[in-house]
């Protein structure tokens, strides 16, 4: 069986640019629930248009924390990108090898 850091360490991939976007869609959850501070979605269609219109692009991210338990992970890491480094606390949810639920944390005032 996967483990919770594996799928949420391929998911970060995607979303960082090591791997392509497109490859994030078989990582959730068709119901997934997607929370923080500047968006929330409940489905992954909805989540993955937003991240189509708006790319992620020139991010990057340097792991300090994980923890892990039997279905979740939460990372704690410097999310950078020009003009922008602050820490993130990411946790994810997963069942049957799919993210379910991802929360998201920052202080939205590094984006201002």
């Amino acid at each position: 069986m996967i483990k919770p850091a594996e799928v949420a360490h391929k998911y970060m991939e995607s979303f960082f640019g090591q791997a392509p976007l497109e490859s994030m869609e078989t990582l959730l959850s068709e119901n997934l629930i997607f929370e923080g501070p500047f968006h929330r979605f409940s489905s992954a269609k909805a989540y993955l248009e937003a991240l189509k219109v708006d790319p992620p692009n020139n991010v990057s991210f340097e792991m300090e924390e994980v923890f892990e338990k039997e279905k979740s992970v939460c990372f704690v890491y410097q999310f950078s990108k020009p003009g922008v480094k602050t820490r993130m606390v990411e946790t994810f949810e997963i069942y049957g090898g799919k993210i379910c639920k991802i929360k998201l944390v920052f202080d939205t005032k590094a984006f201002i």
